[in-house]
């Protein structure tokens, strides 16, 4: 996406907030000053490790860790029962902040720098989504008190966002109108670096095809039988032939989640989780009618019937130059994060189980440049993105190399390294906030960047049509 006037929109947004907002109030300071209810937050969230939709201590806990500073709470909007906006002050203009606070299935580690699973839990923060929360509730706190000190006429809100691994929470909160009235949006990521790029991601569907057959003895009686099993493994193999009559920028893939319990029955029920994505969300629409036609060709091939349930739909990320290059400018400034001595010493037992060519852990401490990137990856902050302009930041929350979705990534969202990382975020949140309220130049930039990229004719859709947001797809 381009600017209207590139190089006018840089030197608007390295234009400093006036004197008297940085003067009576230092927002930078003040997030430093909360290290400790950061650090505290984030473990308990880590702590608690809860699945998409069924996060009821951590939005709880991050309810009224903010409804203490005297925002207002709805809990429960759109539909969902651990979402919810907190908000604080009056007239405009209104910003946002996002938190997230879903854990992943599947993976578990304590805070050691080796390998050690934790056998009573069932899931872990492998994305760092317990930083996301607490850094983003310390980052509306101070903008708060930003605001108060300042007399600064604005509202400031908390989005707490449930299931984004999969669960496509914040589109249901879309949708719903939720971001209609905010004027921007400010948004971060845990990551093994620092940057602010401008960051396109992948639109994507989801869902689960459910076949089912009629069981039988494998053996004495297979002629009475029909398998949902084979159903599945003849849609699989439809796909996979379809992979070589699709664009470059298309990625399927999916996961059998239910196959049958015995060898000698007939499964008479299978199920396969698929994934679609591409840049361009009317290419996943293009594409989903010939997964289902696959899924209908399978069942019709092996005597079975099949149904489908569309689990999430993500559009991809907007970004709006102004904004990314102006928060590039605040995260340099910043720098990086340095290490502790034991902090370090932790660092590198861990870097051990990243490879040979795992970077230095010294990279923490370094911001990448200003760039336009595209990620593979998709997020439900695309929807967030396609209705209110959104800035996004990401900092080195875990040990450089490390991987999103790992054990290492667990690892180091429960200790001082990843909460260093959220203080980070938060700071560079609040900077970025205080530069949105006091700049009206930049908002007007900011504003006719993303009107540009929508287009004149240009209309929000969902990808995931109107069904209701699956409340139990992690149960």
């Amino acid at each position: 996406m381009k600017s209207l006037m590139p190089l006018a929109a840089l030197a608007l947004c390295l234009q400093p907030a006036p004197a008297f907002a940085r003067e009576a109030y230092d927002a930078g300071s003040a997030v430093d000053a909360e290290l400790g209810r950061t650090s505290r937050v984030a473990r308990q969230i880590w702590e608690n490790a809860e699945l998409g939709y069924l996060e009821e201590k951590s939005s709880g806990f991050l309810q009224n860790e903010i409804k203490a500073e005297g925002f207002s709470i709805k809990s429960g909007v759109a539909g969902i029962p651990t979402a919810f906006i907190a908000e604080w002050g009056t007239g405009g203009p209104v910003i946002g902040v996002l938190a997230e606070f879903d854990a992943l299935p599947g993976i578990t580690q304590s805070d050691k720098a080796t390998r050690d699973p934790i056998d009573t839990k069932h899931a872990g923060h492998a994305c760092g989504h317990n930083l996301f929360g607490a850094g983003s509730l310390t980052a509306a706190i101070v903008l708060k008190r930003w605001l108060e000190a300042t007399g600064t006429p604005g509202r400031i809100r908390l989005y707490g966002t449930p299931a984004e691994e999969g669960g496509s929470g914040k589109v249901y909160m879309t949708r719903a109108g939720l971001f209609d009235d905010a004027d921007f949006v400010l948004d971060w990521h845990p990551s093994d670096s620092n940057a602010a790029p401008s960051l396109s991601t992948l639109a994507n569907r989801s869902a689960k095809f459910r076949f089912h057959g009629i069981s039988s003895h494998a053996s004495a009686a297979p002629e009475k039988g029909r398998s949902a099993l084979d159903g599945v493994e003849a849609m699989n193999m439809m796909v996979n032939m379809m992979r070589e009559h699709t664009s470059m920028d298309t990625r399927i893939h999916y996961v059998i989640t239910e196959g049958g319990s015995a060898p000698n029955v007939v499964p008479d029920f299978a199920e396969v989780f698929y994934y679609v994505r591409h840049s361009d969300p009317d290419e996943v629409r293009a594409l989903w009618p010939r997964l289902e036609a696959a899924a209908k060709g399978a069942a019709m091939g092996t005597g079975t019937k099949v149904d489908w349930e569309v689990i999430h739909g993500n559009n991809p990320t907007r970004p709006v130059p102004a904004l990314q290059q102006k928060m590039s400018a605040i995260l340099q400034g910043m720098g990086g994060i340095t290490y502790s001595a034991q902090e370090e010493a932790w660092a590198e037992t861990l870097r051990a189980s990243l490879g040979e060519k795992a970077p230095p852990f010294a990279k923490a401490g370094q911001v990448e440049p200003y760039r336009v990137k595209t990620s593979y990856g998709s997020t439900d902050v695309g929807d967030v993105s396609s209705a209110v302009p959104t800035v996004s930041v990401r900092t080195a929350t875990w040990v450089p190399g490390t991987a999103a979705h790992s054990w290492q990534a667990v690892a180091a969202s429960g200790m001082s390294i990843g909460f260093k990382g959220a203080n980070h975020a938060a700071k560079a949140m609040a900077l970025m906030g205080v530069e949105l309220y006091s700049n009206p130049e930049l908002r007007a930039q900011a504003k006719a960047e993303f009107k540009q990229a929508l287009g004149p004719n240009y209309k929000y859709q969902s990808l995931l049509g109107d069904r209701e947001p699956p409340l139990d797809y992690r149960k």
